[in-house]
């Protein structure tokens, strides 16, 4: 073989075999319709998701093949009533998705198989006839103008935990400007309680009585079905970072905590500690849902946008102020 001849193949070894990869993982993700598709799972800093793009079409089952090539993963698509999937190393789960409605959905991982877990998604095109909807509103932190990364404490906070149950025991008629769904979202609870202790109102009430108050107000605007799903999606998605009494003290705390201290983002040195009163009292629930839609930029907070629907963000919001606030009816 002449220099050149071997030149010349080393060239396209070189060059064609990413070419021939790339190919196979475009051809798995676009089969054609009835075909299976076997989607690899490793962990994020070893590929995540292979393939991580697929295709599909409305009414058209998308059957896949799930396996683990590491450890055990999940396997869900985000705003879909898909249960999810065990994806188990060395074995193969199969799953057939029909989807009846265009466009893109977002499948991950749900089960914390690292640091970098959040990274573990991919997506899928699904082609048909656009269906007429109402075009979905931005977030409300978007439509208020807030900035999620700046400083919130709240100031003035109670010396005791806030109870509806005691607010309610106080009898006190909360003027319904209070009450208001877009009032109570936009506003944190701090807010809401010098809004209510400068109130002619309250003059005769303690201000323990008006943090229960608050608690009254916030226990108006969920319910028991809500808290509970909020519970389910907090302990799915969230503990593992926060902690399960949300205290920042979860099992991948420490070393999200390690990595923040090398590559510091926005002041935040590790996952955020709910139980921290000046924190979660200085922040609205729309800056709340704001960080779960956007995720922490940089931070290792991920962005749950595509996933969860408003519902469920509202719900984990919902639950989240648990962590504050005891919103238990005994009624109930």
């Amino acid at each position: 073989m002449t220099e050149r001849a071997g030149r010349l193949l080393v060239i396209v070894v070189v060059v064609g075999t990413p070419l021939a990869v790339y190919g196979v993982r475009w051809a798995l993700a676009r089969s054609e319709p009835g075909a299976t598709v076997t989607l690899h799972a490793r962990m994020a800093e070893d590929g995540g998701w292979t393939p991580d793009h697929l295709a599909a079409t409305v009414g058209q089952p998308l059957r896949l093949r799930l396996t683990s090539d590491d450890v055990m993963h999940g396997f869900a698509v985000g705003r879909t009533d898909l249960p999810v999937v065990n994806v188990k190393p060395g074995q193969v789960s199969e799953v057939t998705l029909t989807f009846t409605r265009p466009g893109r959905y977002v499948f991950y991982c749900t089960r914390w198989c690292g640091v970098d877990h959040w990274r573990m998604r991919g997506t899928i095109d699904v082609a048909g006839d656009p269906v007429e909807a109402a075009a979905e509103m931005p977030p409300l932190y978007v439509r208020l103008g807030l900035d999620l990364d700046a400083p919130h404490p709240a100031s003035p906070v109670p010396a005791h935990r806030p109870s509806a149950a005691r607010g309610a025991r106080l009898g006190v008629a909360i003027p319904a400007a209070y009450q208001s769904l877009d009032r109570y979202r936009s506003q944190s609870p701090a807010q809401l309680w010098s809004s209510l202790r400068t109130d002619t109102r309250t003059r005769q009430l303690s201000n323990a009585d008006v943090w229960d108050l608050v608690a009254l107000v916030a226990r108006s605007h969920t319910t028991p079905a809500a808290l509970e799903e909020g519970r389910r999606l907090y302990a799915a998605n969230c503990a593992a970072c926060h902690g399960e009494r949300g205290a920042g003290d979860g099992v991948m705390a420490a070393a999200i905590a390690s990595r923040l201290r090398s590559f510091p983002r926005h002041g935040v040195t590790g996952p955020v500690d709910f139980t921290e009163p000046a924190r979660l009292l200085g922040a609205g629930p729309a800056l709340l849902q704001g960080k779960i839609v956007r995720g922490g930029m940089g931070t290792g907070m991920p962005y749950w946008g595509p996933i969860f629907t408003a519902a469920q963000t509202w719900a984990l919001v919902d639950y989240v102020r648990t962590f504050q606030m005891d919103l238990e009816d005994p009624n109930e």
